[in-house]
């Protein structure tokens, strides 16, 4: 019994392996043909002196760690002080970051002209306008993430301890509780930084350089180099994913452990 369990194991993951995989390895045979009849970067190489595709590449990095800023310094004080003195607004606070998931980003992304296109809130050619919305979209995985990590610890015994050595609140949040949930953190950056890349809506009505505009151009402009690009920004996503595995490696054990 443990033996057929075993292989059936094996075989699923094998078969998502492949699942996952597959489409990928196509996807960049298919790149290397921009050369008729033999293999080659070709279409990498017309996509590097792109300057379309690198100033909308640097742009979307950009906005990406923009976000990712805002985010940590809007949603782990938000998530510590939920958890540590207002417990009571637990529920409506989660209710609050999950309306990105029930309202369309074309009716976010609208509203968001609409409200910031006129005086006295005349911000909608800042690129600020278009940070605060990938904030608000980032903001369910983001927040759930510190939320997460910070069920890990014991958030009342660091605060104590730390103020019994005179700490104030700015040193405990940001010298004490954020140090402790890096990991929690990096993987709610990770997928920040992933929808900032992936996300067309915003930056194409708010009419900001970015890299899923420029990638839905292309796509209907040629044919090898947005392989090519699709590529690339699978390479990036899995670079992401080992920082977050490098940082997270060298996570101790908690000071106060965990509930």
């Amino acid at each position: 019994m443990k033996r057929s369990g075993k292989v059936w194991s094996w075989f699923w993951m094998i078969l998502g392996i492949l699942y996952f995989f597959l489409p990928l390895v196509a996807t960049f045979i298919f790149s290397l043909r921009a050369k008729k009849g033999v293999l080659s970067f070709l279409a990498y190489e017309q996509l590097f002196n792109d300057s379309a595709f690198i100033k909308g590449f640097s742009y979307s990095i950009l906005w990406g760690v923009l976000t990712i800023i805002v985010g940590i310094l809007i949603f782990v004080p938000t998530a510590y002080w939920v958890r540590l003195r207002a417990q009571q607004f637990r529920t409506a606070v989660e209710f609050i970051t999950l309306l990105p998931f029930v309202i369309p980003a074309i009716v976010f992304v609208f509203g968001l002209v609409r409200t910031f296109s006129h005086p006295p809130f005349l911000i909608v050619d800042s690129p600020a306008l278009l940070v605060a919305g990938y904030t608000v979209l980032s903001m369910p995985y983001m927040y759930r993430s510190i939320d997460t990590g910070l069920r890990s610890i014991d958030v009342a015994t660091l605060t104590e301890a730390a103020q019994s050595l005179g700490a104030g609140w700015g040193r405990i949040l940001f010298q004490v509780i954020l140090p402790n949930i890096r990991v929690a953190i990096l993987s709610g950056a990770f997928l920040s930084f992933a929808i900032v890349m992936g996300e067309y809506i915003l930056a194409q009505y708010l009419a900001k350089p970015a890299f899923a505009p420029f990638l839905a151009y292309l796509i209907q402009q040629k044919a090898y180099e947005p392989a090519a690009a699709t590529v690339i920004s699978f390479a990036l996503t899995w670079a992401c994913m080992g920082i977050i595995n490098l940082f997270g490696r060298g996570q101790q054990t908690q000071i106060a452990g965990g509930h």
